[in-house]
């Protein structure tokens, strides 16, 4: 199957997690890019999800990269568990409450891409800081913790702000960075996050929703959001709602 620049990385935390390795295998089947997992500790966040055990024994499902978005007060703590369940880009959030910087090094020294995300109404301004250890902006759509909510403009706004970031990075010609996107991405919004300057657009109901046809949804949200990018008339439309 052709993919293009957009990379669509499907969040299973909407998926049957009564069958979470067969959804993974259906996932890779229907033409995501990577595998997005939301854990949570009911602490960061209102919710529970699931933990390295889980995601090592889903990593022998597909050879697909795990995106681990790590929705926990400590990340540092249990950093060394999630790289040994096989994860290839570890994402926490630059509002916990914790060092930061050693989590961020320790992700790159272990080879994986290391990520910072932030919520809706949080400024960008708290994640630059920490630029030049980026390999991943995370700009969250919705407010962290469920699935299934409505993609929020005010948190889209910080899309290409975040992409001028990572391209301003002294590495970026040699590690190029991604501006991931993750809440309320569906063929609705899939156009203004691509014309934003997403790189890749998390979609988890958009894609498990009940009677979905998977595939289908992988490649129409993959080509609205490309085809916003390439459009001059779409970024113009974007620059005067922003105004």
């Amino acid at each position: 199957m052709e993919r293009g620049r957009i990379r669509i990385a499907a969040s299973v935390l909407d998926s049957d997690l009564g069958h979470l390795a067969d959804e993974v295998r259906r996932a890779a089947d229907g033409g995501a890019d990577r595998i997005h997992l939301d854990v949570m500790d009911g602490h960061f966040v209102p919710n529970l999800t699931f933990g390295p055990r889980t995601i090592a024994a889903l990593r022998g499902a597909t050879d697909l990269p795990f995106d681990a978005h790590l929705m926990i007060s400590e990340p540092g703590r249990y950093l060394a568990e999630y790289l040994d369940a096989g994860c290839d880009s570890v994402t926490l959030h630059v509002e916990v409450e914790e060092p930061i910087e050693p989590t961020l090094r320790a992700i790159r020294e272990a080879g994986r891409r290391a990520g910072l995300a932030l919520r809706p109404r949080t400024a960008l301004s708290a994640v630059a800081p920490f630029a030049q250890l980026l390999d991943i902006v995370m700009v969250m759509t919705v407010e962290p913790g469920f699935g299934g909510q409505s993609y929020r403009q005010d948190g889209a706004a910080k899309i290409g702000a975040a992409r001028d970031l990572l391209a301003g990075r002294h590495d970026a010609a040699e590690r190029p960075g991604q501006v991931h996107v993750d809440g309320g991405v569906k063929r609705a919004t899939a156009a203004d996050a691509g014309a934003r300057g997403a790189d890749v657009l998390i979609v988890g109901s958009g894609l498990f929703g009940a009677g979905m046809d998977l595939p289908a949804e992988v490649s129409a949200i993959r080509e609205l959001a490309e085809t916003a990018a390439d459009s001059t008339d779409a970024r113009a439309e974007i620059a005067k709602d922003d105004a």
